[in-house]
C-alpha cells in the first residue's frame, strides 16, 4: 500500500502542475501513458483518452471498469495560489484538478495496479481515465465506448469523501421561448412577451413531479437566465429564458420533456438529450460491498460521466465535492491513501474467486 500510495501521489502531482483544460487535455493524456509504460503496462489512447487492461484479461469474462477523468476546469479569480504549482502544506495537496478529478484518477489507478497482474478475478479490469468530462463533451468517455470490451458495470471516479453515490441525477438544459407581439409602452398595443413568460416560469417553479425516486428524490427545475427587451419604451415581442432540469431515475429525459410541453406555452428546445439518471440496483454485488464495508450509499444531484455510461454503474472517491471549482483546490493526503484502500476492498468483495 505504501508503494501504491506513494506512487499516486508522485502521479498527482505531475498531473497538478501539467494544464489540462477541458479538449486541451494532450499533455496529461502522455503523463498517464508514460505512467503505466513505465510498468510495463500496453496502453491504448484515442483523442485525449488514456486505457489500459489488466495483464490476464481474457475472452469469455465480463469487464469491470474504473474510469475517471483527468480534464480540470479553468481556475477562477478567486486562486490566491498558484493553480499549476502542486504544494503540500498542513497535510493538503493544493492545486486545480486535485480534488475533481486528480485524487479519485489516481486512486483508481493505484487499485488498477494492485490487481493488475492476479490470475484469480472473476472480472476482467479497464482502466479509463478520460477527457472533456468537465464540459461533457462528446470526445471523452462516449468515443471509446465501441473500444471497450464486454463492461459489465462500472467504478466512476468523483470526489464523494468515499461515500457511494448508486443514483445520479440527469441533466436537461432547456432554452424556451415566449412570444408576444411588440408595441408602444405608452398605449395599450401589442403582447408583452415577458408577462407570457411569467406564466410559464411559475409553473416551472412551482410544478412537482408526481413519481418520487425513492434515491434522488424530488425532480428539480431552476430558471437561470432571462433576456427580453431591447429598450425602455418598446413592448417586447420576444422572451428567452433557459431552465436547468434534474431528472431523477423515475423519468427519463423523453417523458419529462413531453410533461413539460404538455404544461406550458413557450417553446421549449433542449440542448442535448445525452446526461440521462443513472444508477444500480440495491442488490448488484457492488452496492453489497459497500453495505458490507459499511460505506454511506447515497443519490447524488450532481452530473458525471456516469450519464454516459450504459450500463449499471456507481460514483465514489476520495476528496469532497464541495471543494470542486473552488478557489485554491486541494484534496488531503490521507484522503488519496483511503480511496486507494476503499476502491480495493470494494472491488474484492466482488472480482475475487
Amino acid at each position: 500500500m505504501d508503494l501504491l500510495y506513494k506512487s499516486a501521489i508522485d502521479l498527482l502531482t505531475k498531473l497538478v502542475a501539467t494544464p489540462s483544460f477541458s479538449k486541451e487535455e494532450d499533455a496529461t493524456a502522455a503523463i498517464i501513458q508514460e505512467f503505466f509504460e513505465d510498468r510495463g503496462i500496453e496502453t491504448n489512447r484515442k483523442g485525449n483518452n488514456v486505457w489500459v487492461k489488466n495483464k490476464h484479461f481474457g475472452p469469455g469474462k465480463p469487464t469491470v471498469l474504473l474510469n475517471s477523468h483527468h480534464d480540470t476546469v479553468r481556475p477562477n479569480s478567486g486562486y490566491t495560489r498558484d493553480p499549476f504549482k502542486p504544494e503540500v502544506f498542513d497535510g493538503k495537496l493544493f492545486g486545480l484538478g486535485s480534488n475533481d478529478a486528480g485524487g479519485p484518477l489516481v486512486s483508481l489507478i493505484g487499485a488498477f495496479i494492485h490487481f493488475y497482474d492476479r490470475e484469480d478475478l472473476k472480472y476482467n479490469i479497464i482502466l479509463a481515465a478520460t477527457a472533456e468530462e468537465e464540459i461533457s463533451g462528446t470526445g471523452g468517455i462516449e468515443s471509446i465506448w465501441s473500444d471497450l470490451e464486454s463492461v459489465a458495470f462500472a467504478i466512476v471516479g468523483e470526489p464523494t469523501s468515499c461515500a457511494l453515490a448508486k443514483a445520479e441525477k440527469g441533466l436537461m438544459v432547456l432554452d424556451c421561448v415566449s412570444r408576444g407581439k411588440s408595441g408602444h409602452a405608452a398605449r395599450e398595443e401589442g403582447i408583452n412577451a415577458i408577462y407570457a413568460a411569467i406564466d410559464d416560469i411559475h409553473w416551472f417553479r412551482t410544478f412537482r413531479f408526481p413519481k418520487l425516486s425513492e434515491t434522488l428524490g424530488e425532480m428539480k427545475m431552476t430558471v437561470t437566465i432571462i433576456n427580453s427587451g431591447s429598450q425602455h419604451n418598446v413592448v417586447p415581442a420576444e422572451c428567452k429564458f433557459t431552465v436547468d432540469v434534474r431528472i431523477s431515475d423515475v423519468y427519463t429525459l423523453e417523458e419529462t420533456l413531453d410533461i413539460i410541453k404538455k404544461n406550458v406555452r413557450c417553446e421549449v428546445m433542449p440542448r442535448s438529450l445525452r446526461i440521462r439518471p443513472s444508477g444500480i440496483s440495491t442488490n448488484h454485488p457492488l452496492v453489497l460491498s459497500a453495505k458490507k464495508m459499511g460505506l454511506q450509499l447515497y443519490g447524488s444531484p450532481t452530473t458525471s460521466d456516469q450519464a454516459l455510461i450504459p450500463v449499471p454503474s456507481v460514483k465514489i472517491g476520495p476528496g469532497d465535492s464541495a471543494r470542486s471549482h473552488s478557489a485554491d483546490e486541494f484534496i488531503y493526503l490521507h484522503e488519496i491513501e483511503k480511496g486507494i484502500a476503499t476502491y480495493i476492498d470494494l472491488l474484492s468483495n466482488v472480482i475475487l474467486q
